[in-house]
């Protein structure tokens, strides 16, 4: 039976993910705070051996952001990535395969984007976005190594629909500021199934947009979720009162970039749920 360590494995994606694994076949184990913050012998011990390391650890974006969190922020994935990574460093037996995480934060808000045409966001979340990849590509020579760029993870029991489904039921829904922000997303069971295709692919390695074909803004998903659901989508949610809300983390919902699959496309990945219609639908179903 192979093993996958994950970090990170008590979050929607996590929990998602170990689940569909052990499914798979595939012996699951978490590495909790205390294996990434305790003896590096210990990490690299329970790590080694492993067919792949699975890096989902990071404070949530979406949050009040202070200095104080900022840091938090950007502790929780660059410190943690560069623990897991010292630890396959460190391990005897490496494992196969190292699959970390990033964000479509790293694009500039506004712009289109694929794994080989972009532009970068210059505010504080690309810089996250890109010292987070830069810790993981240090295995890139000892192990083969892939960075997922997460869009907006939609699911029945967590992620952005969770708090957006109950107000969109009641008629309260609307899209945030002018609508025009892109809206990169993907629905949690086309994630998974991708982190099974690298898997199961070892021809694959670098970075991949790991998001639906669909080019969505904020404005089209309102109208999408308003459809599907039969309810009136007329509220705006202005600008100004996310920003009382979380402070700069307001950028999370208010800014927003449009991004391609192209890699995932291109080595024949098969989405599921290739557009959000169809993606609402079954959710909402569930």
């Amino acid at each position: 039976m192979k093993k996958v360590c994950i970090s990170g494995a008590n979050g929607f994606i996590g929990r998602n993910l170990k689940a569909f694994l052990i499914k798979q076949g595939f012996q699951v184990e978490s590495l909790s705070r205390d294996d990434i913050t305790g003896s590096d012998t210990v990490l690299a011990e329970k790590i080694s051996g492993s067919y792949a390391v699975i890096n989902l650890a990071g404070a949530p974006i979406i949050h009040r952001w202070n200095k104080k969190y900022k840091e938090e922020l950007y502790i929780s994935r660059i410190r943690t990535t560069q623990r897991i990574t010292n630890a396959i460093r460190n391990s005897a037996l490496k494992p196969s395969m190292f699959i970390s995480t990033s964000a479509v934060g790293i694009y500039k808000n506004g712009s289109h984007n694929t794994e080989t045409t972009f532009t970068y966001d210059t505010g504080y979340l690309g810089k996250i976005c890109k010292d987070w990849e830069a810790s993981a590509f240090t295995t890139a020579k000892l192990t083969r190594t892939v960075i997922f760029r997460l869009g907006v993870v939609i699911g029945k029991d967590g992620g952005a629909l969770k708090k957006l489904l109950p107000v969109f039921k009641l008629g309260f829904g609307g899209q945030i500021g002018n609508g025009k922000q892109g809206m990169p997303w993907i629905h949690i069971d086309d994630l998974l199934q991708a982190y099974l295709f690298m898997m199961n692919h070892s021809e694959t390695d670098g970075i991949y947009n790991l998001t639906a074909p669909e080019i969505l803004s904020n404005k089209g998903f309102t109208k999408i979720m308003g459809n599907v659901l039969r309810r009136p989508t007329l509220f705006t949610v202005p600008t100004f009162a996310l920003k009382l809300i979380y402070n700069e983390g307001s950028i999370a919902l208010t800014d927003g970039a449009f991004v391609e699959p192209k890699r995932l496309l291109e080595d024949g990945f098969d989405f599921q749920y290739p557009d959000m219609e169809k993606a609402l639908q079954d959710i909402v179903k569930k």
